[in-house]
């Protein structure tokens, strides 16, 4: 289990590349990295606009989407124990949804079902057309409303179907609620109480909370702000206080960059599914180039693969978690946004840091997913 001690004094590669990213505008950073030379955790930024004290080390963050490998890792549990099958209809499991009886569970874990994504796509114009508030002002005056996944379930089934199921490819934080209701369904038992009896408990994962309800972070973390438009005028919030049930099984988790990268090495070092289907997780599919619960990348010759599922909350926070295909080089990380907007300084400080971990330079830098 990696232990993440080592001071980030002795890596100064590493650092300029995590202080790359609060020079880009975040306002704090803190990044784990387990690679040949050992275990490195560094920090970079604030803690708070304003201060001068720096990230907690270990400070836990609205981790988001990092949460959708979480989910798929019991799925796929499930499927492993002869409980449910990737090809069965997720309708056989779900009638009270009323699902198209061809969306299969691997569709959900793909994102090829084509349910519309609740909190919102791309309209044919290629502008974002919102579903449930999730941005700008209208997120940041319902952050604290509690949604029930059954409720955002039914709201993307009241919306058109993207595609016919299998046909296509597209990301939808829908396929991950109807996921967890699936694990619920089939267990009889909370998807919380599944994940610490199955993921968290064995790996003493004890910062990490899934289906979190609390809009109150309850260990050390930095602060997260958002910025937003209000009637032509921009404006910046502390959004450290938010409620996680819009992304129900989707992005409902709080973690630490240490806990998530003991988690993706230990996932992919075969400690939580078996070889054929961690095998099956980690095959790219689609246009997308997405396994069961992981994105696939092609870093090049001198890279290799990586795969990688990296999240951000609605407003203020983001996670990367990144390793090579066997968990034994990782990268993790924990991000809070500033009073700037972060969007198009991204993906050249991602390019950076995957650079000094991975030695290569990441072509198409991987994306913080909502």
């Amino acid at each position: 289990m990696q232990k993440f001690a080592t001071p980030a004094k002795t890596r100064p590669e590493l650092q300029q590349a995590l202080q790359a990213f609060v020079d880009a505008g975040f306002a704090g950073a803190q990044v784990c990295v387990h690679d040949e030379h050992g275990d490195w955790t560094g920090t970079a930024g604030v803690s708070e606009l304003g201060a001068t004290t720096e990230p907690p080390a270990n400070g836990q963050v609205w981790a988001g989407s990092v949460t959708k490998t979480f989910t798929a890792t019991l799925v796929l549990q499930l499927v492993a124990e002869g409980r449910i099958g990737l090809d069965d209809p997720v309708a056989g499991h779900l009638p009270e949804l009323g699902l198209d009886e061809r969306i299969t569970v691997r569709m959900l874990l793909q994102h090829t079902s084509g349910l519309y994504n609740y909190t919102g796509e791309l309209g044919t114009d290629g502008t974002f057309e919102m579903g449930l508030p999730s941005h700008g002002k209208a997120w940041v005056d319902n952050r604290f409303h509690t949604y029930r996944p059954e409720e955002l379930v039914r709201f993307a089934l009241s919306q058109p179907a993207r595609f016919e199921p299998g046909t296509d490819q597209s990301y939808a934080n829908t396929n991950y609620t109807v996921a967890m209701l699936l694990i619920e369904k089939v267990t009889g038992v909370s998807y919380a109480e599944q994940a610490q009896r199955r993921i968290l408990g064995p790996l003493g994962l004890s910062d990490t909370v899934v289906s979190a309800t609390s809009p109150q972070l309850p260990g050390p973390h930095a602060h997260g702000y958002y910025r937003y438009e209000d009637a032509g005028e921009w404006k910046v919030v502390d959004v450290s206080r938010q409620n996680p049930t819009l992304l129900a099984g989707a992005g409902d988790l709080i973690s630490t960059a240490k806990d998530l990268g003991t988690f993706i090495s230990a996932l992919l070092g075969g400690r939580l599914l078996p070889d054929a289907l961690l095998s099956e997780m980690r095959t790219p599919h689609g246009k997308l180039g997405l396994g069961l619960g992981l994105w696939v990348q092609d870093l090049g010759p001198e890279g290799g693969t990586i795969v990688h599922h990296n999240g951000s909350a609605p407003g203020g926070y983001g996670a990367l978690m990144i390793s090579t295909p066997d968990g034994s080089k990782t990268l993790t990380a924990t991000l809070t946004t500033g009073d700037a907007d972060p969007a198009g300084v991204f993906p050249a400080a991602l390019g950076g840091l995957i650079n000094a971990v991975f030695s290569t330079k990441a072509a198409e830098p991987a994306q913080l997913v909502d």
